[in-house]
């Protein structure tokens, strides 16, 4: 019987397939599931059309949804007896404040960040999706999100340079970064299976990367 760790968060660029794979995951293993709810965003849309306009009110929105969920679903989970699948980690909401806001505004952020930061629980593992930007590029035109349409490649290059610089640096947790290229998990047991028993296995505290 292949075991996970009680609370694993999966995290990815747009596109890789986060939500998926969390899903499936909390169904198999019977897991309490949290997943961002970033549709009822105002911004979002306007944000992807200009964003130098709207960035800072699209990532405050984000930064105020996401602790209000965590803050409500873990409070009411025992992360020991039931366990926890999220598609996302808190700390996302600085990686792409810093990716998309300037330096003053970015400032502020942080300091609005470190405030609503205090207090949550790490994740015991965090699984990062990996992809090169051709694949997600593929999957972002095969869900059809209008405003997710005219996404460039330097946008999500700069946002898969974000979260590595924060995995480098990452001290406190173990990051599994899977290395999927455009394999289909969600049609390919095999590949899903692989994965979980990779996902299974002790890691150490820091970055680890494996090619599935």
């Amino acid at each position: 019987m292949t075991n996970l760790t009680n609370f694993i968060a999966i995290e990815g660029n747009i596109g890789a397939g986060k939500t998926t794979l969390a899903n499936r995951l909390a169904a198999d293993f019977n897991r309490r599931l949290i997943l961002e709810e970033f549709s009822d965003n105002p911004f979002l849309p306007p944000f992807y059309r200009e964003p130098e306009r709207y960035a800072f009110p699209v990532e405050l929105f984000f930064m105020a949804e996401r602790h209000k969920q965590l803050q409500a679903e873990l409070a009411q989970t025992d992360l020991f007896t039931n366990g926890v699948i999220a598609d996302y980690i808190f700390v996302k909401t600085l990686l792409f404040a810093r990716n998309t806001l300037p330096p003053e505004e970015f400032r502020l952020f942080s300091r609005l960040f470190k405030v609503m930061d205090a207090g949550f629980p790490n994740p015991e593992l965090i699984v990062y999706l990996h992809r090169p930007i051709e694949a997600l590029q593929a999957n972002i035109a095969k869900r059809g999100r209008e405003y997710e349409q005219e996404m460039k490649d330097d946008y999500l290059k700069s946002v898969q340079e974000a979260y590595f610089n924060y995995f480098g640096s990452q001290k406190d947790v173990p990051v599994l970064v899977l290395e999927l290229g455009d394999l289909n998990f969600a049609e390919d047991e095999a590949v899903l299976q692989r994965m979980v028993e990779v996902m299974s296995q002790d890691w150490p505290v820091g970055m680890s990367v494996v090619t599935i």
